[in-house]
């Protein structure tokens, strides 16, 4: 009973992209990035239940790269445990090397390319020919705003992208659901969600973007959905280009 009641705003919109972008193909190996939060233990539930039910048939694992937080990570290896989940846990000393050695004045960029370097090695080394992160509409359109404001680029996630580098394809089920239905998802089915310590969270320049779209969405109820349709209807003829 409990599924059905996000059958239109959680499996629907997941089914969807899979579908309108062709995220997963018989045979994969699809290796999802669990970082303990809300949104990527969702994304592991979820294609848990896809591959239980799907007729396409595709091999799934969990892989967690520990920051170096000192974070119990217990809660995802027992979830793992429980659904028959192959878990990898990489540790690494990032944390340190990002706040206490290099005392970046902008964290969350360096954090990220040496979290996502250490993720994409331990899915190579796992045999997986793709990633799966769990970035959500609002993160999307989050992340529009933050290329427009600060970077004067109009830019946000690819639903599907190739990592040459790696040689993975890197996919994002949960692009169309909003972050509000992952929260209800998870406190519904009481999913094992672990506290973010870093010193930078909510203290970031998207947080300010979170905020600004909770206002605007406010303001213009349904605009998260006609900013999605943008991104979806994108027609370049309709901007500016140089004529040299």
């Amino acid at each position: 009973m409990a599924k059905k009641r996000f059958h239109d705003s959680l499996w629907k919109p997941v089914g969807k992209a899979i579908s309108d972008f062709q995220m997963i193909e018989e045979g994969d190996r699809i290796a999802a990035g669990v970082s303990g939060g809300k949104d990527s233990i969702t994304l592991l539930y979820v294609l848990k239940e896809i591959q239980t039910f799907s007729p396409v048939k595709f091999e799934l694992y969990a892989v967690t790269v520990d920051l170096g937080f000192g974070i119990d990570f217990s809660p995802i290896r027992n979830f793992c445990r429980q659904h028959n989940i192959l878990w990898a846990c990489v540790h690494t000393m990032i944390a340190p090397i990002v706040f206490d050695v290099r005392r970046e004045s902008n964290p969350c960029s360096l954090c990220s390319k040496m979290r996502n370097g250490a993720f994409h090695m331990a899915a190579k080394h796992l045999g997986c020919n793709k990633v799966a992160l769990a970035h959500h509409l609002d993160d999307t359109i989050e992340t529009f705003f933050l290329c427009l404001f600060y970077e004067g680029r109009l830019k946000t996630f690819q639903p599907v992208s190739y990592l040459s580098r790696r040689d993975l394809t890197l996919i994002r089920p949960l692009i169309y659901v909003r972050e509000k239905t992952i929260e209800n998802f998870s406190r519904t089915f009481e999913l094992p969600v672990v506290e973010n310590p870093c010193p930078a969270n909510r203290r970031t320049r998207r947080e300010e973007m979170k905020e600004l779209v909770s206002f605007l969405e406010k303001k213009f109820p349904g605009v998260k959905n006609r900013i999605l349709t943008a991104l979806k209807n994108f027609d370049p003829d309709n901007l500016w280009r140089k004529r040299f």
